[in-house]
């Protein structure tokens, strides 16, 4: 079967970006903690010699977008967890749950407040995952790519940036973020060879709708805000 590539799967694939990565709109939102040097590991980054503003978007936006990769698989499992695709979907749902950890710890070592959106995440990404997942595989898998492909070039552009800021003090973080966006392709591929592309016309307007039924659509005015 031809892979059907049309304006409906872009709008799936803008649906899923859109709930990993609308992380825009917060609060004022205040962290009681000890006002001492914290160093990573065995570089110099400090939290008086990083670029804050620039550390605390990278990493309030990953943990975001961690947190709701979570919720979408667990929506997924949900679904498809006793059938064949069961076992592989898990396994991306592991790394998945090591990327929240590590942005979990790196939240705390560096003082970072979360998302106010984390409740949004929470209902809007398992309802996202399940939704796709009663689609068939196919569906599932489609929304895997769709996320999978927008968190890589994201991944892509905060190393662009931390290359560009100081590439020896970031080294570590550097790491990190390389490492989880390679694993990040590798579920992009799994998606690829679970036939992600396959999805029926008619299945696709059906996901269209149900990322405009998450909130998709309104979290972009809310990013502008």
């Amino acid at each position: 079967m031809e892979a059907v590539v049309t304006p409906a799967v872009r709008g799936v694939r803008a649906g899923c970006r859109c709930l990993r990565y609308g992380a825009g709109s917060e609060r004022k939102w205040s962290l009681q903690s000890k006002q001492t040097s914290v160093r990573f590991c065995s570089t110099g980054m400090t939290l008086d010699n990083i670029n804050k503003p620039a550390i605390d978007r990278i990493i309030r936006v990953d943990h975001a977008g961690e947190y709701g990769a979570n919720r979408i698989y667990a929506g997924q499992m949900a679904v498809l967890g006793r059938t064949t695709v069961g076992p592989v979907i898990q396994q991306m749902w592991d790394q998945e749950k090591d990327h929240l950890k590590k942005f979990n710890e790196l939240m705390v070592t560096f003082r970072v407040r979360p998302t106010v959106l984390l409740p949004f995440w929470n209902v809007a990404g398992f309802a996202l995952g399940a939704g796709t997942a009663l689609l068939g595989k196919e569906g599932a898998m489609a929304c895997t790519v769709a996320v999978e492909e927008s968190i890589s070039e994201h991944y892509n552009n905060q190393i662009r940036t931390l290359m560009e800021e100081d590439p020896e003090k970031y080294k570590e973080l550097l790491q990190i973020i390389k490492k989880f966006r390679d694993e990040e392709l590798e579920h992009h591929d799994v998606g690829l060879d679970h036939n992600a592309e396959l999805v029926g016309i008619e299945h696709l307007f059906i996901a269209v709708d149900h990322c405009y039924a998450s909130g998709c659509d309104g979290l972009f005015v809310q990013m502008k805000v």
